[in-house]
């Protein structure tokens, strides 16, 4: 038997930025206020957490190459806690609609009838830059700015073409595994060996760096420099830009 539509629950999908706890809305601080349950990701900060005192926490981390559980599943299981009467916050690093898959969960909510309802977050591009006063638009430097995912199979095969290069900034999230076949691929479609790249980690958390290089050697500098996610790849002469500021550590490898 469904259950009655009062005994209905709810499912908010809340961007928890890109890591600092201060950088949340104010909204979302208030939605995780109300949160009977609280299904997050693995790199959210438990300070973060603390917003929702009295929520079950469910985690649902995903590592490359380890699900703790798969999407359908964290599809199904929102549902189900919304279907129990539970306010259910699904806490995303970021903002849900960027590389963050809210749309799958938007659409399994939709189908099953939940209400459900999204607050943006800070992504994380936009708060690593902000933190390394690196614009990514600049009228001097780009007028255009992208955003691609680093893990895609098959990546020879994605048609990237257009996104870099002069005038054009290119942000690669998830790349740093594959930041040597990112830089091949891109200099195979033509962008020249000596284009700037920075490698923004760990942006607004504690050890937070910058990592200058060119793309030829991009491969060879995330190895360097032992280089970890979370991190993201900018490309174009906005790379060049930025931090001096020890207050984000900067390394320029010369590979």
């Amino acid at each position: 038997m469904q259950p009655l539509a009062a005994e209905i629950g709810r499912v908010v999908l809340v961007g928890a930025g890109p890591g600092a706890p201060d950088l949340l809305t104010v909204r979302a601080v208030r939605t995780l206020a109300g949160a009977t349950v609280v299904v997050h990701d693995g790199l959210i900060d438990p300070a973060v957490l603390d917003f929702a005192p009295a929520a079950r926490r469910v985690d649902v981390s995903k590592r490359r190459a380890r699900h703790s559980l798969p999407q359908a599943a964290i599809n199904a299981l929102l549902v189900a806690e919304a279907r129990r009467g539970e306010t259910v916050v699904r806490l995303k690093g970021g903002d849900p609609f960027v590389f963050g898959r809210g749309g799958e969960e938007v659409a399994a909510c939709v189908a099953a009838g939940v209400p459900v309802e999204v607050v943006p977050g800070v992504s994380a591009a936009l708060g690593a830059a902000a933190e390394a006063l690196m614009p990514l638009t600049h009228r001097a430097h780009a007028s255009t700015v992208s955003f691609v995912a680093g893990t895609c199979q098959a990546l020879g095969e994605q048609d990237w073409s257009g996104l870099a290069g002069k005038g054009r900034t290119l942000v690669v999230y998830m790349g740093v595994t594959n930041a040597a076949g990112i830089a091949d691929k891109l200099i195979a479609d033509g962008l020249a060996p000596d284009t700037a790249c920075a490698v923004l980690e760990r942006g607004t958390l504690p050890g937070a760096r910058v990592v200058r290089t060119l793309l030829a050697d991009l491969g060879g500098a995330v190895e360097q420099h032992g280089v970890v996610s979370p991190a993201l790849l900018v490309i174009g002469e906005v790379a060049r830009l930025g931090t001096t500021d020890a207050a984000v550590r900067e390394l320029t490898c010369a590979c």
